[in-house]
């Protein structure tokens, strides 16, 4: 399912003494089966952005093209259960939504709110927990005696029992550590491809922008600063410097090498393993190493 938002605007609180303009000209286009990131300081319009996604939110002016659905400003929509059900979003911190007395029961409770089968919706718990990485044990216990960590991976199984065509990502490593943090990325990405899903990353973090995503959207005071691919957007770091925002740490150590060197490589690397591989071309071309 592509999505389109074409010039949205967003005003929270509009028409009041308190109106507070969120995003204003918002255009771009998801394409079914990309990993999209979104990136941005903290009152960007990130957040607000996501909530149109799922009709969570409706534009104050412009119009969303949910697949078949346009959602336009000023114009009351009807039956937007459906288009939830096709866009999941993983909110930062999901595991504060949970509420079930057994994980079974809460990955299992969204499906049967939208008339999924008691039965269909426990056997899609049985594959998600393992999905998500948790042994099937861990149906009948209550999820507030599991870890922190696990907790998460099952709020994440939760979203993706509804087998939405759109996953939205907010924050979601937010608060691990590194190794956490890139288990649940690796995590994302699999099911991203095996499922063949359409994938928003709302990150502040340029290495997961850099590694995930096919297409990166960079906001700046609720507008779209730019977007392209992340090695053409993190190539220029004196325009992300411009508003606030650095480029990953390996494309960082390769400014300041080929600064030093007096040479420049043949392409902006985004992974440790594509430098290594770079430098030792370079020395194979006869380069100052």
């Amino acid at each position: 399912m592509d999505i389109q938002l074409q010039e949205v605007e967003y005003r929270y609180a509009a028409g009041t003494p308190f109106e507070r303009l969120a995003i204003q000209d918002v255009s771009f286009t998801i394409a079914e089966g990309v990993f999209l990131a979104v990136i941005g300081h903290t009152g960007s319009g990130k957040s607000t952005i996501i909530q149109h996604l799922n009709a969570l939110l409706r534009p104050t002016k412009g119009h969303i093209i949910l697949g078949d659905r346009t959602i336009s400003a000023g114009k009351k929509e009807k039956n937007l259960k459906e288009v939830r059900k096709r866009v999941g979003v993983v909110f930062q911190f999901p595991e504060h939504q949970l509420f079930e007395e057994t994980v079974e029961k809460d990955i299992s409770y969204g499906p049967m709110n939208f008339g999924v089968p008691e039965e269909e919706a426990k056997r899609r718990a049985r594959l998600l927990v393992q999905q998500v990485g948790l042994p099937e044990e861990v149906l009948q216990k209550s999820p507030f005696d599991l870890s922190g960590g696990q907790m998460r991976r099952v709020a994440i199984a939760g979203v993706l029992a509804m087998e939405p065509d759109v996953l939205v990502l907010d924050e979601p490593t937010a608060g691990l550590d590194p190794r956490g943090r890139k288990e649940i990325m690796d995590m994302f990405h699999a099911i991203h491809r095996e499922r063949g899903l359409s994938t928003v990353l709302v990150t502040h973090s340029m290495e997961d922008a850099a590694l995930y995503a096919d297409e990166m959207i960079i906001m700046h005071k609720g507008k779209v600063y730019n977007q392209g691919k992340p090695r053409e957007l993190f190539s220029h770091s004196d325009e992300l410097a411009a508003v606030g925002l650095s480029v990953p740490e390996v494309v960082r150590f390769q400014h300041r090498f080929e600064a030093l060197a007096g040479m420049k490589l043949s392409k902006t690397c985004l992974t440790m393993e594509e430098l290594v591989e770079e430098l030792a071309q370079a020395r194979e071309r006869g380069g100052p190493l």
